[in-house]
């Protein structure tokens, strides 16, 4: 009689399911569009510039490392060509061009091809590229500086950068709704905060992104900024005002769930995403830094192998 309580894992090969690389980094492109449109209406041409420069230098880059590593090309399957948006949403739309150009190569050399290719990499590429630009140009992310020539019907002020040198008085100025529908200067693509929630749930959806890493990152964001804010409102921001200002959206959504950089296992998941969430609140509220979102995810990649060790106990074993 057959033991019913053992599980039997076959050797390889196994069945292929379709999926396909160049299926995801088009999906995530077309998740994206929402927040990408808004960024090119409102700050016009020069955005245009910067991410479709951030595009084709990205495809550029992956094109010379496929010849000099002796590798079929690989620009088609889409990764360097999502590698090199995510990048572009993320910079101002004033951002020159020897800027983008360090970046994208950062990204496609230190971020991916160092480490084998795609599949292969512990860190988001893009994260690296955004890290090393911080560190070494830092000018480069003073938003109201870099916005100086345009002029909006809002506050020309980066919100988070308020927050930090001025306190809580000095973003009252800014609702929640205002935040949501993009009434703020940053990255071309991450300030419309109801675009890239529309996107987050479409990947969801489709199946993109697991819904794990990007809910347990926004409640750790939204746990850790009240928890803060509770203790003192004077100094520091609700927990509204952290889930929809700077890079958390579009850290939640397209960052923190980069396929090869986290964890595949439920729990790991959901303490990857909540070790995210919670490090950027005590970066932005405690740190340095004006945003955690960038080296929050980065921390987190860096224990993402250690996180995945926590399995649950197999219910059988081969014979």
């Amino acid at each position: 009689m057959t033991n019913r309580k053992k599980f039997i894992v076959s050797h390889a090969p196994f069945w292929h399911d379709g999926s396909q690389i160049s299926a995801r980094s088009y999906h995530m492109m077309i998740a994206a569009l929402p927040a990408v449109l808004f960024g090119l209406i409102q700050y016009g041409v020069p955005a245009l510039a910067v991410l479709a420069f951030s595009v084709a230098t990205a495809m550029l880059w992956e094109l010379v490392m496929n010849y000099l590593m002796k590798r079929p090309v690989s620009i088609g399957d889409g990764n360097a060509a999502l590698i090199g948006l995510l990048l572009g949403m993320m910079v101002p739309a004033t951002t020159p061009w020897w800027a983008i150009l360090m970046g994208t190569f950062v990204a496609i050399l230190l971020g991916k091809h160092v480490y084998g290719g795609i599949g292969g990499n512990p860190f988001n590429p893009v994260l690296i590229a955004l890290a090393v630009l911080m560190l070494s140009w830092a000018d480069l992310f003073d938003f109201a500086e870099a916005y100086r020539n345009y002029e909006f019907d809002f506050a020309m002020v980066y919100p988070i950068a308020m927050l930090k040198y001025y306190g809580v008085s000095a973003i009252s100025s800014f609702d929640t709704g205002a935040l949501m529908m993009g009434k703020q200067i940053g990255g071309i693509g991450a300030t419309f905060g109801l675009g890239l929630i529309i996107g987050g749930i479409y990947l969801i959806i489709r199946g993109i992104i697991r819904w794990e890493i990007a809910i347990s990152f926004l409640v750790g964001v939204f746990v850790t900024a009240l928890l803060f804010n509770m203790a003192d409102s004077a100094k520091y921001a609700g927990p509204m005002f952290h889930l929809f200002a700077g890079y958390t959206l579009i850290g939640a959504f397209f960052l923190a769930t980069e396929d090869s950089s986290s964890p595949v296992n439920f729990i790991p998941m959901l303490i990857y995403g909540a070790g995210a969430g919670i490090m950027t609140v005590l970066i932005r509220n405690i740190g340095v830094f004006v945003d955690g979102v960038v080296f929050a995810i980065l921390l987190m990649n860096l224990v993402s192998p250690l996180l995945d060790k926590i399995r649950p106990k197999a219910i059988g074993k081969v014979a």
